[in-house]
């Protein structure tokens, strides 16, 4: 697979369920924004957030580059088994193009060592 690393340094902030989408949730060209009846999480750009929200930061993006398409399987397999077994924790997001990595800043060296060594092209984008 062919796997881009997205420039920016991003987080994963927890608000309440009820909450509304706030507008600094939206800004960047890469976010997402899944609500449940617990919570209401958001990824986004370390840059956009207000100091007073809870959010884990630190997070780096790769794009494995689609589209692929729905009948394709254990693409994210092929990903996610090397990393677990170098102990490296991934968190997935998936849209209807393409599937999204996101990976610690701590262990974003060792990921991409274990994907390249696992047979996968990794580039890394520029700003």
């Amino acid at each position: 697979m062919e796997i881009s690393l997205l420039p920016e340094e991003f987080c994963v902030c927890r608000l309440e369920a009820f909450n509304r989408i706030p507008d600094w949730a939206l800004s960047g060209s890469f976010y997402s924004v899944t609500r449940t009846p617990e919570e209401l999480s958001i990824v986004c750009g370390v840059k956009y957030i207000p100091p007073y929200i809870h959010a884990d930061k630190n997070w780096h993006v790769m794009k494995i580059e689609g589209p692929l398409k729905f009948s394709q399987t254990g693409i994210l397999l092929s990903l996610v088994k090397p990393l677990t077994q170098a102990n490296v924790s991934v968190l997935a997001i998936s849209t209807y193009d393409t599937d999204y990595l996101m990976i610690k800043k701590e262990n974003l060296s060792r990921a991409l060592e274990v994907l390249q060594l696992a047979g996968h092209d990794v580039k890394i984008l520029g700003p």
